[in-house]
């Protein structure tokens, strides 16, 4: 191995909490780590992954059987900002990554370092060798669960011992370790001169959208999608009191993405029932959870969850075929929000038994249900690989919320729209959802 572009790596394993174990070389940092595993269907962005905070405490593997050919430049990284305004500056959030094989030697003309150098200067753990196709069908079939990943023990009894040890998923908040701990601005100023190349001019608006956005764990490609549309952002801690953020008299408030189990994240959606009905809200991914929650809704722990850049979803309004970029492990039940309102409904009194939300996908209706706290609530997005819900619509507060990330890093354009709905909500349109997204999912792109 040392006379290949492979280098003198040494031996890793992978321990899942079940017993299963997968043998497999080092491709990053020396150690060991826990973490809940799970997979990611990209075919590229592996940087963009390695760098979104709501990767934290995971261990994640990528389905795709080469990574890091196209090697890495920093200025594709997501964890927001660096300095002192996030506790962990500049670095990963998640635990470990698996791959099948890494690819040492990139060839690309924006690769400033191989994805190998920058997980060991990072300190993540990395296996190589794994057959990601077994792990994968495996984790398909038994559901995301805990892993340990190590290049320095070996024994499956003390590695079993550590994972036991180890703190789960569920009831962990860990928005709290990659939020943003004071305030900060962020505006066009702030859009990486390395990306000009891909983008025309960013929107302009004689007076910009004064937006709060709570910092849950956002992506840095969230904010630029933002401020491209319009936005001048101030960026606050999750934990940001609904007083204060109503005291600045805000044009609206945006809800970002972030990791673990939202019923975790008291502090925030607590929050979110304040600003409800006060201000326009968008919310996506942890957002979107937020708001149910902030409405009384339940939120379950899916099998293995949505993560990748291939994801189909239905937009129930426009009836178009969007392909998005998720990243969860949780989602809205939506039937926990209320009845169904059967005028609003299609005539449908009874939710399906089944709780399988393409019902609503067939028939072609977008249903309504009362909320206890805030009055009509639609169903806007499902997702057609297992009929779960993906977006929500107050229909009686200036408010609307996704499941998915609309700003493609990594990923498709196809939910960029989202990003205009929010400045039209602002703006007072009824309609704002109402956008021909197959003439708008290239809007801002130079070629």
């Amino acid at each position: 191995m040392a006379s290949t572009t492979k280098g003198d790596c040494g031996p890793a394993i992978l321990l899942l909490a079940d017993g299963t174990v997968f043998y497999g070389r080092a491709c990053g940092a020396a150690g060991t780590a826990t973490g809940e595993v799970c997979f990611n269907t990209s075919l590229e962005g592996y940087f963009e992954v390695l760098t979104d905070p709501s990767y934290a405490g995971q261990i994640v593997t990528m389905t795709y059987p080469q990574i890091g050919n196209y090697g890495i430049d920093p200025a594709d990284v997501q964890s927001a900002f660096p300095g002192d305004i996030h506790r962990a500056p500049a670095t990963p959030a998640l635990r470990g990554m698996v791959v099948r094989d890494m690819c040492r030697t990139p060839s690309n003309w924006r690769s400033t370092l191989s994805v190998p150098e920058y997980l060991e200067q990072q300190g993540i753990v990395g296996i190589e060798g794994v057959d990601t196709r077994a792990l994968v069908q495996h984790l398909r079939d038994h559901g995301a669960q805990m892993g340990i990943v190590s290049t320095e023990e070996f024994d499956l009894a003390v590695l079993a011992d550590k994972l036991a040890a180890a703190p789960q998923l569920v009831g962990e908040n860990l928005v709290q370790t990659v939020s943003c701990f004071k305030p900060h601005s962020f505006t066009a100023d702030d859009l990486p001169a390395e990306h000009e190349f891909a983008f025309s001019a960013c929107a302009t608006r004689r007076a910009p959208y004064r937006v709060v956005a709570y910092d849950c764990g956002v992506k840095r490609g969230i904010l630029e999608g933002l401020v491209r549309a319009g936005c001048s952002l101030t960026v606050v801690p999750w934990n940001t009191p609904a007083s204060e953020v109503l005291s600045v008299n805000p044009d609206g408030v945006f809800l970002s993405n972030g990791p673990g189990d939202p019923d975790a994240v008291e502090e925030t959606y607590a929050q979110v029932q304040e600003l409800l009905g006060k201000v326009p809200v968008f919310g996506i991914c942890l957002g979107h959870q937020m708001i149910s929650l902030a409405a009384g809704a339940q939120i379950e722990k899916l099998k293995f969850g949505h993560r990748g850049g291939n994801q189909p979803v239905m937009n129930l309004l426009t009836r178009r075929v969007e392909i998005t970029a998720q990243n969860h492990g949780f989602g809205l039940v939506f039937p926990s929000l209320g009845a169904l309102v059967p005028e609003l409904s299609g005539g449908v009194a009874a939710h399906p038994a089944n709780g399988d939300l393409r019902f609503w996908v067939e028939r072609g209706i977008a249903p309504v249900v009362e909320n206890e706290r805030f009055g009509r609530i639609r169903l806007t997005h499902v997702n057609l690989n297992d009929g779960t819900a993906e977006g929500v619509q107050l229909l009686d507060h200036p408010a609307f919320s996704v499941q998915y990330h609309p700003e493609a890093s990594p990923g498709p354009t196809d939910a960029h729209y989202l990003f205009t709905a929010f400045t039209r909500l602002m703006d007072g349109e009824p309609d704002y959802l109402n956008i021909d997204i197959a003439s708008d999912r290239l809007h801002g792109w130079s070629f």
